[in-house]
């Protein structure tokens, strides 16, 4: 039935959910956030006190088998996000997964088969997407604004200790069996994402990482180039080793009429052509994901498209294991 409220329940109450996403469920219309889960009991009922959701477990399967729950937002780091996906699709709900997606291109392609098997709905929680400074970006671009595309070049230089990262979950980050790997597949997939997201499907890529600090268990530096079908080239370098002023989050879309500079975790876009310059500044909304959850509900409510469809994300995944191939 078209339009049914979408009644949620999240799977991993953890830091991410405490501003970012997890208030958003309740402002949006036709969505309810009814229940939580996390395996700590106390911090469980805990969040669900200070949030006002009505229920919560300590178990994954007793969330998922309430049936009035429509729709999971898997929040846990990314070694679970596959077995929870599957658990929830396979109990006809509808998924709305964090990101990375899964911990590598097998397991993504295992829950698109899954989804397509079951004709089932899932969205990737790349919410930049849905954001208006990105929207900007993807506005410039497709206008013609500089004329043909040339060139991207992206750099994500951090140190050891990067002020990106969410605090208090910074342990799991560099362990490859829960996080996949490095600094790089917490950060670099909001990146990726939007490249894709602006410029389509790419024709080729390559790349490899790094261990530059012998101290480090998980890579430290990446660089890789991507090919897009109107021969745009994309540089992107990633490294999590240097010093504080040293850091730098930038990107450049060079074209034939002028640039756009941004950088994926600021609040700004600059314009630039022959003709002169302008900077468009954007306030983030308060519960950053927001829009992306609006418009999944939008999806789940049978009212508009995937905002971020798990086919995009295999391809995305595709690139961060090529991208995160060591060399010795």
């Amino acid at each position: 039935m078209d339009n049914p409220k979408i009644v949620w329940g999240i799977i991993g109450c953890g830091d991410v959910t405490e501003k970012k996403s997890g208030p958003a469920f309740n402002r949006i219309n036709n969505s309810q956030l009814m229940a939580v889960m996390r395996r700590d009991a106390a911090k469980a009922a805990d969040y669900a006190s200070r949030h006002q959701v009505p229920l919560w477990y300590s178990d994954a399967d007793d969330l998922l088998d309430n049936i009035d729950l429509n729709a999971i937002y898997v929040a846990t780091p990314p070694s679970s996000h596959l077995a929870y996906a599957l658990s929830a699709l396979r109990r006809g709900k509808s998924v709305y997964v964090e990101k990375p997606v899964t911990l590598n291109a097998i397991e993504a392609e295992t829950l698109l088969q899954e989804v397509k098997e079951r004709d089932g709905k899932l969205v990737v929680a790349h919410y930049r997407r849905q954001l208006p400074l990105f929207l900007k970006v993807k506005e410039l671009v497709g206008n013609g604004e500089i004329g043909e595309l040339r060139t991207v070049q992206l750099r994500l230089w951090q140190s050891r200790m990067p002020d990106l990262v969410t605090k208090g979950g910074g342990d799991w980050r560099t362990d490859p069996a829960v996080s996949g790997g490095g600094y790089f597949f917490d950060l670099a997939p909001h990146q990726l994402d939007l490249m894709l997201y602006f410029f389509g499907m790419p024709v080729s890529y390559d790349g490899f990482s790094l261990i530059q600090d012998k101290e480090s268990a998980v890579a430290d530096l990446t660089t890789g180039t991507i090919l897009f079908e109107n021969q745009l080239v994309f540089n992107g370098s990633w490294c999590f080793n240097v010093a504080k002023e040293n850091q730098v989050d930038k990107v450049e879309i060079v074209g034939s009429l002028g640039h756009i500079t941004f950088s994926i975790f600021g609040n700004s876009v600059v314009f630039k052509t022959r003709y002169g310059e302008e900077e468009f500044v954007f306030d983030h909304p308060e519960n950053i994901q927001l829009p992306m959850i609006s418009r999944t509900v939008d999806y789940f409510s049978g009212i508009g498209p995937n905002p971020s469809p798990i086919e995009e994300a295999l391809v995305l995944m595709k690139i961060i294991d090529n991208f995160s191939t060591i060399r010795p």
